[in-house]
């Protein structure tokens, strides 16, 4: 068996990474892979890339590396609405300003995807979806049918990834699998403090997942965002566990399930 750790957006919150990394170590993992935007809503933004380089952790560009690395003027969220876009400019031009050059250039350097077998399953691992960097795979807006065909067009047995915040898995026939790893930088819009990563155990070429909270120093992340003057709604959702901003881009099943 192979024991494999995913670790979504962490959106600049050092806290949270660095209590993940003692969880998946508890757990006796195999390997970890990050899935991209490392930078976002927290502060220090260059904390968690260097925590990753020192490790020694492979992982793949977001939306947000792309965009730091070839200085972009916003980070290509895909958002749609313009309270979305407000504060996620808000959000990319201070990330951009406390990123440090050299940082910015090594972020370049991340591949976009990483593929690799383990038991029987080849692996895909993407930020958003196979297709597009910045695509939104939804629990709620994802039939069967579509998923499969992600899996034959980019042949692969289990698809990784991350974007929306929101983590879930979804078996499909024929030994295939998406998972969406959700995110280590800030709740899941359900009222929680805690963060989820996913642990994935392949047997041949059976697969199980599990999404595993981690409680982190919430509070001392909520100090520095104020120190930091960062928007009041993102400490909110950092505090609260219900997402404050950046919450019109969900479909309507996920919406109804938050607060807001």
């Amino acid at each position: 068996m192979t024991r494999l750790a995913f670790i979504g957006g962490m959106y600049s919150n050092y806290h949270a990474l660095v209590a993940t990394l003692a969880d998946i170590r508890a757990h006796g993992a195999d390997a970890t892979y990050f899935l991209g935007d490392l930078g976002a809503f927290g502060p220090y933004p260059d904390r968690v890339p260097e925590l990753l380089i020192e490790r020694g952790i492979a992982g793949i560009q977001g939306n947000y590396e792309e965009s730091l690395s070839t200085r972009a003027d916003d980070c290509h969220c895909g958002y749609t609405d313009p309270r979305d876009n407000y504060f996620a400019q808000l959000s990319y031009d201070y990330t951009f300003a406390h990123t440090s050059d050299a940082l910015k250039d090594w972020m370049g350097t991340l591949p976009r995807t990483i593929r690799f077998e383990a038991g029987g399953l080849r692996f895909l691992l993407v930020h958003g979806s196979p297709r597009r960097i910045n695509e939104f795979l939804w629990r709620s807006t994802s039939p069967e049918p579509f998923l499969e065909k992600l899996c034959r067009d980019f042949a692969a047995d289990a698809i990784v990834c991350t974007h929306t915040g929101l983590h879930w898995y979804r078996a499909l026939p024929d030994h295939r699998h998406i998972i969406n790893a959700g995110v280590i930088g800030r709740p899941a819009n359900d009222g929680r403090t805690n963060v989820w990563y996913a642990l994935v155990d392949v047997d041949g070429v059976n697969l199980r997942v599990e999404f595993v909270p981690v409680a982190y120093d919430h509070h001392r992340l909520a100090d520095e965002m104020q120190r930091e003057h960062l928007p009041e709604p993102f400490i909110e959702t950092i505090l609260s566990g219900w997402w404050t901003t950046c919450l019109e881009i969900l479909p309507a099943k996920e919406r109804a399930a938050g607060k807001f």
